[in-house]
């Protein structure tokens, strides 16, 4: 069962868990914000947030808001990923995009004043800053840096969800899962036995290219028949990472 995390009720990210003082570091110091549109904000911004913000250790499996929520303020990543995904009419849970280190969560619709049009859930533990919306109002009221730096931030946004439009389209689920595979080693790299760092559920890697479970099962069974890959329970090597990309460019 999934632990809530309400995003109402900021009192529930404590100074202190299970006894123990979480560490608090300031806005105005951490490299984190570099990674995303906080980077734009002033030092006095910053110190304001940092008095207001709250910082909480989230274990995997936890919910950080759910799909038709309201939020009163932004995630931002320290560590940790989480999966943002969308349930689609039929109930079927797909899975729009992994969010890492530094990316904030709910921005567009904290800043669109609309409910959420996605889930967010731990994949592994994760440590996260919640910001009160009104700091990120009154910032892009009043900060013309700031606000360029969200719009580019959602262009970019846009752009990936454009491109997972494209790939759903145009691409096979063959294609679709030897993509996934790529991405997650790219940019989580490898175990010290050349795993992917990053396990994904076969379920949860059915729901980011769109597809039943069985059908990427039997997918990734054919890539190991290949060579392509090899396997450990969830864990996934890729063994061959050129056929790999040759089968995504369609050759």
């Amino acid at each position: 069962m999934f632990c809530r995390i309400s995003t109402h009720e900021t009192s529930i990210f404590a100074v202190m868990e299970d006894g123990k003082e979480i560490h608090h570091s300031r806005c105005e110091n951490c490299i984190i914000r570099q990674l995303n549109s906080l980077k734009a904000l002033t030092k006095e911004e910053l110190k304001k947030i940092s008095d207001s913000k709250v910082t909480k250790n989230v274990k995997k499996g936890e919910v950080l808001f759910e799909e038709g929520e309201r939020l009163n303020g932004v995630f931002c990543v320290r560590s940790g990923v989480s999966k943002l995904s969308k349930m689609s009419d039929n109930g079927k849970d797909q899975i729009i995009k992994i969010a890492t280190k530094g990316e904030l969560l709910g921005q567009r619709s904290v800043i669109a004043e609309e409910k959420t049009n996605l889930s967010a859930v731990a994949l592994n533990d994760m440590e996260v800053c919640y910001i009160p919306k009104n700091h990120l109002a009154d910032s892009i009221n009043d900060n013309v840096a700031f606000t360029k730096a969200v719009l580019v931030q959602m262009a970019n946004e846009l752009k990936f969800a454009d491109n997972v439009i494209v790939n759903m389209a145009q691409k096979t689920v063959k294609q679709r899962i030897a993509e996934s595979l790529l991405y997650l080693q790219k940019n989580f790299g490898e175990d010290p036995e050349g795993y992917i760092s990053m396990t994904l559920t076969r379920e949860d890697i059915a729901n980011v290219v769109g597809t039943a479970k069985e059908a990427c099962i039997r997918m990734l069974t054919s890539f190991k028949k290949e060579s392509w890959i090899t396997t450990d329970g969830k864990r996934i090597k890729i063994e061959d990472e050129k056929a790999l990309q040759r089968l995504v460019d369609g050759y």
